[in-house]
């Protein structure tokens, strides 16, 4: 995700680097015939890339052009991705780490640290005034809960645990 313009200038720069990187494997007829597999991997790894920086650079760019008198929303795949929407609601508000921590009367630098860490270390309070700061509303949250995966996680857990005993029996 492109947080900044410094970002988004980089992210440019590197489009145009994959298209005359493609550009040359396009004119590359020797790769081509030698070994097409490892020509199509290469190229194809590319352009993955490629697709994906022009997939972030039309998001900044929506976000960062939005008009302010109409609502935007922001889509949240997964919970996981709560962050990525708090950060592309300051952008799109057109308000600054800064201007945001003056609203909430906290340091900047919590601010600058949370985006930096997205969000790992906010608390639910920071999350919850954050989120009222910025106006952001859930229209509709719709969770499901994957029993299979509830099972993987119970044994994982219960492989660690066997494992933290055992090193503690060791250590005793």
């Amino acid at each position: 995700m492109i947080k900044n313009e410094s970002q988004y200038e980089f992210s440019k720069e590197w489009v145009e680097r994959f298209n005359k990187t493609i550009a040359a494997m396009e004119q590359d007829e020797e790769a081509k015939r030698k070994d097409f597999l490892k020509w199509d991997a290469g190229r194809g790894a590319i352009q993955c890339h490629l697709d994906q920086l022009h997939e972030e650079i039309a998001e900044y760019e929506r976000l960062i052009n939005c008009d302010k008198n109409e609502p935007i929303e922001i889509v949240v795949e997964n919970f996981n991705k709560l962050s990525d929407a708090l950060i592309k609601a300051r952008m799109a508000a057109k308000m600054t780490e800064e201007e945001l921590a003056e609203i909430l009367n906290i340091d900047p630098e919590r601010i600058k640290e949370h985006e930096k860490k997205n969000y790992q270390g906010a608390s639910y309070m920071e999350l919850l005034d954050i989120s009222f700061a910025l106006g952001l509303e859930f229209k509709t949250a719709v969770m499901q809960v994957d029993f299979e995966e509830i099972e993987a996680v119970k044994k994982t857990a219960e492989i660690w645990r066997k494992r933290k005993k055992e090193k503690a029996s060791k250590i005793a």
